[in-house]
């Protein structure tokens, strides 16, 4: 560690450079000691520079204020320019900073073969960073998100910015292995973390991302004024997923298959005009509608040995949300909940905030810190890309953030999207890609045209490659059991580890990985590919000496396409120990898996 102290003998005022360097990295922040002179202040800019020595390859997505849901692109830094343009045309309803802006986490690779990494670490009391490339001299230049008013930041000192990171290696494994983030951020606040507890979850949720069922109860649009609604005399839509009988189907799956939790969206009152709010704030986040019976689906849940998981959709009205939050942790608590899942679609209310601005990333913490006290795990969605504050607060066990699986059903995203964001959006930490669909052509069971650019073997490859102690087994019940022998592994997969071994990694082409189970002798493999395919070589040198194992494989049918034969696999069985090795062709957006259960 190296701190430098800038003075200013004019003003008697100084701040403090601080840089920690690691074998993969460094970091460095800004500080402000408290001083006579410097007190509250705003900041205006921040133009830290991080100059590029070559025309690297990237992996970027559009500079934005308020979402990461872009799908990657893949450009000579130089070709950023003119492919802004394009991806800006083909996202007309975002709207990126500028020409050159892109988002961190931002992964490069030289010509020479070396991987680079810009991000930011313990993003708190802070705005967001993006970069601005100055493509005539290369250099990147820190943007952060401005508040409704066009500043940056309200400080008061002592105080401090988040880090900005580099992190470097000559092998792309190396780039996922990383702890650097995590370690720039404070230790655990939580004193008692025994009620952190990892999640396998499904849930009512595809069929209305789909358009198959309907958030809302009704589609009479009543006068959707908090308190004011008389649901008693609406017409239900006969589509409302979040009905008792649903409900309970899916409990009952979720208890013959050993998940832990039901998610539930559209349980509240207020969806008939949630996204554009009637002028009013349409939640309150404890008033269920009349089809859903929220304490007698929480014991029926309960007597199966299985947890709803609550949903909390603000639709961007933070301050509602706020005002709502202890009577809906209190509900939370009362009926046996101990995760929600947040979501923040729509523009910031009432403020006309950006989601990536200092005033919302204190909100999304506020709230993290609100449910500790409560001892409830927060995923929230469409919230700032996560900086590696799961370390300090745990109960933060994933976040969205980023372009994910529910994406598969508003056009797609293309096969190599799932091989970058190990490198990109997860560097700041677990992520809820919400992976599993297994039914990857929508218009089979639904009016929607999208389809999943992937086959059914690399859904499976997501639960080890897109980590998270938080994962979903996406897809409907009806169609696991159609597949079910294959949707074994996902019965059978971990969610929590205590070693993972990246075994082979390269940005947008494939990633290999295997993880030890918590607290067991077993391991998992997931391998998956773009849209080119890849041949893999697992040498098995991670398993215990002397010990075997039952290895089932999950892999790609020889003919197997993403696009024109998804769901073509095979499953095999056999014994392995260390030193075996396993050959394994994935097709193209394919993948595979692998459990390697240790015998007595």
């Amino acid at each position: 560690e190296l701190a430098m102290t800038l003075s200013q003998p004019s003003e008697e005022r100084s701040i403090i450079i601080r840089f920690r360097v690691y074998n993969d990295g460094m970091g460095f922040r800004y500080e402000f000691p408290q001083q006579k002179n410097l007190s509250y202040f705003i900041i205006k800019d921040e133009r830290s520079e991080f100059a590029v020595s070559d025309d690297h390859t990237a992996w970027w997505i559009p500079g934005d204020y308020d979402t990461q849901e872009y799908e990657i692109v893949e450009s000579k830094l130089s070709e950023i320019r003119s492919l802004m343009k394009q991806s800006i045309s083909d996202n007309a309803s975002q709207t990126p900073i500028s020409e050159t802006a892109v988002q961190t986490s931002l992964q490069m690779k030289s010509p020479n073969g070396l991987y680079i990494n810009i991000h930011e670490a313990a993003c708190v009391n802070y705005p967001t960073m993006h970069l601005e490339l100055d493509d005539s001299r290369m250099v990147f230049t820190s943007v952060l998100t401005p508040n409704a008013e066009g500043l940056k930041a309200y400080m008061q000192t002592p105080c401090q910015t988040p880090w900005r990171t580099v992190i470097v290696s000559d092998d792309a494994r190396n780039m996922l292995s990383s702890n650097l983030i995590l370690n720039l951020n404070e230790p655990c606040k939580i004193e008692d973390t025994s009620w952190i507890k990892p999640v396998k979850y499904c849930g009512v949720w595809w069929e209305m991302i789909v358009g198959k069922s309907s958030w809302n109860y009704t589609d009479d649009y009543p006068s959707v004024i908090l308190g004011k609604t008389d649901y008693a005399k609406s017409r239900p839509n006969g589509r409302h997923g979040a009905n008792n009988e649903k409900v309970r189907r899916y409990i009952d799956f979720a208890a013959k298959n050993g998940l832990d939790q039901v998610l539930v969206e559209g349980w509240n009152e207020g969806w008939e005009d949630w996204f554009g709010h009637s002028k009013f704030d349409v939640f309150d986040f404890v008033t269920p509608y009349p089809d859903f019976d929220l304490q007698a689906l929480n014991e029926y849940a309960h007597s199966k040995g299985v947890r709803l998981m609550m949903h909390h959709e603000t639709s961007s009205s933070a301050t509602n949300y706020e005002r709502w939050l202890k009577s809906a942790y209190e509900l939370m608590n009362r009926h046996g909940y101990t995760a929600v899942k947040s979501g923040y679609v729509g523009d910031i209310i009432p403020r006309g905030e950006h989601h990536y601005g200092q005033y919302m990333n204190n909100h999304y913490l506020y709230c993290v810190e609100e449910a500790a006290k409560h001892k409830i795990m927060v995923n929230a969605h469409e919230a700032t890309r996560p900086t590696g504050l799961c370390r300090t607060w745990p109960n933060l066990i994933g976040n969205e953030s980023a372009r994910g699986g529910e994406f598969e059903a508003f056009g797609g995203s293309k096969p190599f999207h799932t091989v970058v964001l190990p490198f990109t959006r997860l560097q700041g930490g677990p992520m809820d890609y919400t992976p599993g669909i297994f039914v990857t052509r929508l218009n089979t069971w639904s009016d929607n045209p999208s389809w999943v650019r992937s086959t059914l073997a690399g859904q499976l490859a997501l639960y080890l490659t897109m980590y998270s102690p938080l994962q979903m087994a996406a897809d409907l019940p009806e169609h696991y059991e159609k597949f079910d022998d294959a949707f074994q592994f996902i019965r059978d997969v971990a969610v929590d580890w205590d070693d993972s071994r990246y075994l082979e990694a390269e940005p947008g082409r494939y990633i290999t990985v295997a993880r030890k189970a918590k607290n067991t002798e077993n391991w998992f493999v997931g391998g998956k590919s773009n849209e080119n395919g890849h041949s893999s070589v697992i040498r098995l040198d991670f398993l215990d000496k002397g010990r075997k194992y039952e290895c089932t494989v999950y892999a790609d049918a020889p003919n197997a396409h993403y696009e024109t034969n998804p769901q073509a696999y095979v499953i095999t069985k056999k014994t392995v120990k260390q030193g075996d090795t396993l050959r394994l062709k994935q097709a193209p957006g394919g993948g595979f898996a692998v459990s390697l259960i240790a015998l007595p």
